[in-house]
């Protein structure tokens, strides 16, 4: 049973993700009109670095696809992860409205990669 909801959970998770990635690069999701000042330049800031949204994008992109695939899913959460943690640290410090979500989000992504330990432990040995 346990199994079957960690499936799901992760399925959900990476669909977030793949979405999220995609929408770098073809902007279908409107920005809320009422998105903080700060949130606001923020995101400007990392627009003028050319190159790292379409990293970031890349990287959401691969990691949701990855997720997907059983035997691949160490290799995703551990793409994903420094993404989550930059998540985690704009809604903490900019937009507190969205940290809440984001923890969730952390808690599963620290869930996958618990039930993937094995495949971290080789890398240490």
């Amino acid at each position: 049973m346990k199994q079957k909801v960690l499936t799901v959970v992760t399925v959900l998770f990476a669909l977030m993700f793949i979405n999220g990635g995609l929408n770098k690069f073809f902007n279908y999701i409107p920005v809320p009109p009422d998105l903080p000042a700060e949130m606001v330049k923020v995101n400007t800031a990392l627009m003028e670095i050319v190159w790292l949204m379409p990293l970031i994008a890349v990287v959401e992109l691969f990691g949701g696809i990855l997720l997907l695939i059983p035997k691949l899913r160490a290799l995703g959460a551990m793409m994903i992860f420094p993404i989550m943690v930059g998540i985690v640290h704009i809604h903490a410090t900019v937009a507190l409205s969205g940290l809440p979500l984001a923890i969730i989000l952390s808690a599963i992504l620290l869930w996958i990669m618990w039930e993937n330990r094995a495949k971290y432990i080789q890398l240490i040995k």
